[in-house]
């Protein structure tokens, strides 16, 4: 490997994700950039160890977060789209957006943010952001009077109901108008996944928040419910 080495094996998951539905279902979900690191990446190693079921889920909600983002860009004419816990997710590629209507601001731990910038380097129109997502000095850089869509894919399972309420909470108090959108499974599946990530042997990825209610989740935290959209409604009419 070149391009990736030192990335941290969670970055690789999402992204090994991309590529197989990239090759496998191009009309479905096409991921250029992705297909690009194949070559530079465990890519092999990992999906045979998976499911054709985990590697579609993995890149369904990356499809509903992609047309989410695009309606929101086309709504405004200038705004922030901000992805919390980044990694190597490559969604600014994906959806080239007009870049004078739309600054991506790609926020994640400092490592991985050097990380991020060794493989994708930063492109005009997309921000890098080191930091801490609980500690929200990372938005001073930030016009925050612009609309912005804030997405947390694949971020909130790994934290304790009380620390996404706390993000959640404090997202609405740094700015002016908000969307924030989300993923989420159910207790159930939750549970279900975290006993097979212990069967893996990994202690250290154990998943903890999940929602079974959404309306009754929103209404805690006193936001709008926009929409729930389930990751796979399109993926299964084509």
């Amino acid at each position: 490997m070149r391009k990736l080495q030192g990335v941290a094996d969670t970055l690789y998951l999402p992204l090994a994700a991309r590529i197989y539905v990239s090759k496998r279902f191009p009309d479905y979900f096409y991921d250029e950039m992705a297909l690009s690191l194949e070559k530079d990446m465990p890519y092999e190693e990992i999906v045979s160890k998976s499911s054709e079921y985990f590697e579609m889920a993995g890149a369904c909600r990356f499809y509903n977060t992609d047309k989410m983002v695009k309606a929101f860009i086309e709504g405004h004419e200038k705004c922030n789209v901000i992805n919390i816990g980044c990694g190597l997710e490559t969604s600014f590629f994906r959806i080239k957006s007009d870049t004078s209507k739309a600054t991506f601001y790609e926020m994640d731990l400092p490592d991985v943010i050097e990380a991020r910038k060794r493989v994708l380097g930063e492109p005009e129109g997309e921000v890098l952001i080191p930091g801490d997502m609980f500690d929200f000095s990372w938005t001073d850089e930030i016009d925050k009077t612009l609309p912005t869509m804030i997405t947390v894919i694949g971020v909130f399972q790994y934290f304790h109901e009380e620390q996404v309420l706390t993000f959640i909470e404090e997202v609405r108090n740094h700015f002016d108008e908000v969307e924030l959108l989300f993923d989420a499974m159910t207790m159930k599946a939750i549970n279900y996944a975290a006993n097979y990530i212990k069967k893996t042997g990994n202690n250290d990825a154990m998943l903890y928040f999940g929602i079974d209610k959404p309306e009754d989740f929103v209404r805690s935290v006193d936001y709008e419910l926009m929409e729930v959209r389930p990751f796979f409604t399109d993926a299964r009419k084509q």
